[in-house]
């Protein structure tokens, strides 16, 4: 009875102070206690019976209401990514495009930290929206950015002082000395402006679980443009500004993020978006022993999921490098179209983990299911779409990249297996923001380590050094691992042991 009394009182007090954006979620009663016996207790028909009241439409338009912001959010900062280096291979050449790619796995391992403390974040936090429970999130938010402070640091120390063998690591003896030098100052003023851009990736996914994702959007456009106008004064040197290639590149991003930064912790102290914050020293460290298990129970398997997934693609990674600057930048050019690819798919997965987690927060395991199906079908049916057109356009993309008609070439028959992934990777990310809206992250990590770690790392080495297929036969792996890694989360789904999953009382 004592949580029964912890949701209701909870409820209760919230009533009529919800701010931001509300759901069909909240006009609903809680479930009961036994939510999850209930559950089990139901027949298939009876699973797929919306609850009196509800209709497809009203549960499409609150998906929609989250995705979109997120859309633009990701597609902007997918842009900015593919902006910088458009502007690095086009202005400075295919050298610098090479560059950039050595710099961005090693920053990439270091900002699994921040990534798997904002899936516990994002879990915990839209469970307390989910039971009406705004001191509760409050909390979490406040308790998750004292984490991501200390988190950042000790990796910005790290990174600037180790930048230099991990480019050469990554370059796995396929790159004269000048690639590695731009590569290594590339990192380094990325590492050392590491923690601004960690706070507001917190504040960004705190945001997301209350299903707030418009301001993330607003603040990340803004940071955006300033990004790349920098880019255009500092890469190839604009308004007095000397040229600087590859670290005016990776300077505009630090000052960008910086920018960003400032404004979300302005809607984050403003109120407006359920979450209000406040850090007064005496309280900054008084940790809740209940939010911070919360935040190991669900960090902890996804940061080793992230760790398994950068290490793997590091390995990847490395035997491209291994082919030379040609194929390794035909690599890097079609990894960033695809990045694009990827915010269709993560877009509805933020909706899904903000969903999946406020209906479990209000014991709703039907809403669950229904929010996280309408977020499949509508995935399914963007990234169908997306592919064809892929298809029917993949020569001018890759020549927004660079003028070597040798990519170009290249990068042409590679897009084919971009397009064959949208669907495929479409389902992965929904499904997996459904496991981790619930907090189930072990199984996550486990598959992770069977495909990206085995399946692809394998496969790529039977098809790049036995049967000598080039990047063509890189991708072939790429595209192998991520299939078996929908087939399996689509199994864990279908298993519902995401539903029994407790992270707040």
């Amino acid at each position: 009875m004592k949580e029964e009394k912890t949701v209701a009182e909870a409820a209760e007090q919230g009533q009529g102070k919800v701010r931001g954006v509300t759901t069909t979620l909240d006009e609903l009663p809680f479930g009961s206690e036994n939510y999850y016996e209930e559950d089990r207790q139901k027949t298939r028909a009876e699973r797929r019976r919306l609850p009196d009241g509800v209709a497809n439409s009203q549960l499409y338009r609150d998906i929609l209401r989250i995705a979109w912001p997120s859309l633009i959010e990701l597609f902007l900062g997918s842009l900015v990514n593919m902006v910088d280096t458009m502007m690095v291979g086009r202005i400075v050449g295919t050298d610098a495009l090479s560059a950039v790619g050595l710099a961005a796995q090693p920053k990439f391992i270091f900002l699994s930290m921040i990534m798997a403390l904002n899936t516990g974040a994002t879990a915990l936090v839209s469970r307390a929206r989910g039971a009406n429970d705004q001191e509760k999130a409050n909390t979490i938010l406040r308790q998750a950015l004292v984490f991501a402070a200390a988190i950042s640091i000790v990796c910005a120390v790290i990174g600037t002082w180790t930048a230099d063998p991990l480019v050469r690591f990554m370059a796995n003896g396929g790159m004269p000395e000048d690639i590695l030098h731009q590569g290594t100052v590339y990192l380094q003023i990325q590492m050392i402006g590491f923690p601004t851009g960690a706070l507001a990736f917190t504040i960004t996914a705190a945001l997301r679980g209350t299903g707030n994702s418009k301001p993330a959007m607003v603040y990340n456009v803004i940071a955006n443009l300033v990004n790349i106008f920098l880019n255009w004064v500092m890469i190839g040197g604009n308004l007095g500004c000397p040229a600087m290639g590859a670290a005016g590149a990776s300077l505009a991003t630090v000052i960008g993020q910086l920018v960003g930064t400032v404004l979300a912790f302005r809607c984050a102290f403003s109120g407006k978006y359920y979450l209000r914050l406040r850090l007064r020293l005496r309280e900054l460290f008084q940790f809740d022993k209940e939010i911070i298990g919360g935040l190991v129970t669900v960090g902890i398997p996804a940061m080793v999921e992230q760790l398994i997934m950068r290490v793997g693609v590091i390995i990847f990674t490395r035997m491209v490098a291994g082919l030379g600057p040609v194929q390794y930048s035909t690599h890097q050019v079609c990894l960033n179209i695809q990045s694009m690819s990827f915010m269709l798919g993560q877009a509805f997965a933020v909706s899904a983990t903000s969903l999946v987690g406020q209906s479990i927060g209000r014991r709703r395991l039907d809403m669950a299911q229904h929010y996280s199906r309408c977020n499949l079908r509508l995935g399914i049916l963007v990234a169908c779409v997306l592919g064809v057109l892929m298809i029917l356009f993949r020569g001018p993309p890759v020549g927004l990249y660079t003028t070597d008609a040798e990519v170009i070439a290249f990068g042409s028959s590679i897009i084919f297996f971009v397009a064959f992934l949208q669907p495929v990777q479409s389902v992965q990310f929904i499904i997996g923001g459904v496991l981790r809206g619930a907090g189930d992250t072990k199984a996550v990590a486990v598959y992770m380590l069977l495909t990206v770690l085995i399946i692809r790392t394998v496969l790529c080495y039977i098809m790049v050094n036995m049967l000598h297929l080039g990047v063509v036969g890189a991708w072939i792996a790429q595209a192998s691992d991520q299939t078996a890694r929908t087939v399996l989360f689509a199994l864990r789904y279908n298993k519902g042991y995401w539903k029994k999953i407790k992270l707040l009382s």
